[in-house]
């Protein structure tokens, strides 16, 4: 049996699924650890069913690697002194205060 457009529709409200097209997106982003998707051209719909969200979406992807940041010893080690922390949570602080000392020390003693 073929079901035309409007009989699915009414079977996806009866199963309570709504659709919609998110109007006037520009750009998708995705990323991961070490890389990124830049997704263009692109056509985004909405489904919600039953509470959960989902997305679809289609266009152009151009795939970026993510440059690892690095960081010195010393700043490191600053980190670690002056918090107690553990080698791994003053990377983690450095990261998220993109490389800055004092934030990272912040953000660990706050």
């Amino acid at each position: 049996m073929k079901m035309d457009n409007r009989n699915a529709r009414r079977m996806m409200d009866r199963m309570g699924i709504n659709m919609k097209e998110i109007p006037n997106v520009q750009e998708v982003v995705i990323r991961t650890a070490d890389k990124e998707m830049h997704i263009t051209n692109v056509s985004v719909s909405e489904v919600n069913a039953q509470g959960n969200r989902i997305f679809q979406v289609v266009g152009e992807v151009e795939e970026v690697e993510v440059e690892k940041k690095t960081f010195s010893d010393e700043d490191i080690l600053l980190v670690q002194q002056q918090t107690g922390a553990s080698r791994e949570r003053a990377i983690a602080a450095l990261e998220q205060a993109d490389g800055e000392v004092a934030r990272a020390i912040l953000s660990l003693t706050s």
